[in-house]
């Protein structure tokens, strides 16, 4: 039996300051623990949480709703050290997405209606990077996008998180009120002005003074965060069973977490410094820092090991030719691009990142860390590769990444086993599988000029297009070990 420390709960309130967009397990393992801690140091109540699930299921608002809104996260240093949380702080649930009967916005006029209120000062987001509807080559917004084009045409019943964001700015507007501060909680570099992007360009498409209006009064701080939540399965349910927890709103996570922010806040914000939060003028260096280095070696992880039958992170990084990898790419292809502050470590924050990966008590999936690659990869790998390249340099543990993610989308491991390919733009690279086929050169060059996902400039990049047929080549022929063996040749 481990070591078990169990923290209480604050009491409710029934105060609501801040609404958040994408209630899934991240934002309750992460901002909501901020904002508990916050709440049980300080005794100021005056900050609860309304949180919004705009896609998934219903399941979960109902679940909450049943039990008062209350929940436990489980954090695991290691198998040995367990820390369980209750958390109290989100005091409404909604749900605005379809439901079983292909309905949308079940409380989509609760939402906007919170979200329009004085009391309101804070809307942060965690809808992944697929739910800003932002090209992620040109960092554009997608007006074409099905859901898009739905808010364009009726704004007043929004589906999508900027959607909402502009009615609800919009709804402020009309009542003399200030606008609140939007804060994204997305693992995208400059998350804040992405998310000022989105949200101005939508308003501009029905409503040019309100984009006006946004662009001169809204506050949209870029923030980074950090901490592993993988998805639940059931065994991590029987294994809070066996420490006493019967909660099927639960979430496991790991021990570490890291929420850096842009203090820009018109209307007020919790104290919450005290509290683990670093409030900075600048997130930029720590947002490209943790999309490079963490997020851009759970990419790897994920392609390669998935096409080679490994289930989670630890099992990969278990593996030592991949662990080999990840340092190699950490330091030689990552932390060169980077400019951090002075006194910042990169060779220890790697060393940091391959002991976090090799948690044992954690079972996050690859599969899970692989979903929307197309959206993912250009902040975590590309930029980078283009950064190497500019300087003369080569980028080969991301080509071989490349290489992974281009035949992971063929929807099979290379032992022939099916893979789930969740992905915006599944079908475009199923029918580019569908007819190119065994010619490497093509795929890899079709691939590559996908605008939505490769920049220019690496599209026609002759030695990179080199680089991945290559790796693609030798993985194909001959596996995870020989592209591996190929790679340290290099």
């Amino acid at each position: 039996m481990p070591d078990v420390t169990r923290l209480p709960v604050g009491a409710a309130s029934g105060r609501i300051a801040i609404v958040h967009l994408g209630l899934g397990a991240f934002h309750r393992a992460h901002q909501a623990i901020y904002l508990e801690r916050y709440r049980q140091r300080s005794g100021d109540a005056a900050w609860g949480v309304s949180s919004a699930n705009l896609r998934s299921s219903v399941g979960l608002v109902d679940a909450l709703r049943e039990a008062g809104h209350r929940y436990h996260v489980v954090e695991y240093a290691n198998r040995e050290s367990v820390t369980v949380r209750e958390i109290g702080v989100i005091e409404e649930a909604l749900f605005t997405g379809r439901d079983e009967h292909g309905q949308w916005g079940r409380d989509r006029e609760a939402l906007l209606a919170r979200m329009a209120s004085r009391e309101t000062r804070i809307v942060t987001l965690t809808v992944t990077e697929k739910g800003y509807f932002l090209s992620p080559a040109s960092g554009e917004l997608l007006a074409d996008a099905p859901m898009i084009a739905a808010d364009i045409a009726t704004p007043a019943a929004p589906r999508t998180a900027p959607g909402i964001l502009v009615e609800a700015l919009r709804r402020r507007r009309d009542s003399g009120l200030a606008p609140f501060t939007v804060l994204s909680c997305d693992n995208m570099p400059d998350n804040g002005q992405r998310t000022r992007t989105a949200v101005i360009q939508l308003a501009e498409r029905g409503d040019a003074a309100l984009a006006e209006w946004i662009a001169a009064e809204v506050a949209f701080p870029c923030s980074m965060v950090d901490r592993i939540v993988p998805a639940m399965t059931d065994a991590d349910f029987a294994r809070l069973s066996e420490l006493g927890v019967e909660d099927p709103n639960a979430v496991v996570c790991e021990a570490f977490a890291q929420w850096v922010i842009e203090d820009d806040f018109p209307q007020g914000r919790p104290a919450w410094e005290a509290d683990g939060v670093e409030m900075v003028a600048e997130v930029a260096p720590f947002e490209t820092m943790k999309l490079r280095m963490l997020n851009g070696s759970h990419s790897l992880l994920a392609y390669l090991g998935a096409l080679d039958g490994i289930e989670t992170v630890f099992e990969a990084v278990s593996h030592d030719d991949l662990k080999v990898l990840l340092r190699r790419y950490m330091l030689e292809e990552a932390a060169p691009t980077l400019t951090m502050p002075e006194g910042t470590d990169l060779a220890a924050y790697a060393e940091q990142l391959l002991a976090r990966f090799a948690n044992d008590s954690l079972r996050h999936r690859l599969q899970q860390i692989a979903m929307d690659g197309s959206q993912k990869l250009p902040q975590r790998w590309l930029q980078g590769a283009e950064a190497r390249l500019a300087e003369g340099e080569g980028a080969p543990c991301i080509a071989l990444g490349v290489a992974a993610w281009i035949r992971y989308t063929a929807g099979a491991d290379l032992g022939g086993r099916p893979l789930a390919v969740d992905d915006p733009l599944a079908g475009r690279l199923a029918a580019l599988h569908a007819r190119y086929g065994d010619d490497i050169p093509a795929l890899v060059a079709a691939f590559l000029a996908v605008e939505a996902v490769f920049p220019p400039a690496l599209a026609v990049d002759a030695s990179f297009a080199e680089a991945v047929t290559n790796a693609y080549t030798t993985l194909t022929q001959h596996g995870l070990a020989g592209a591996l063996i190929s790679l340290g040749r290099a």
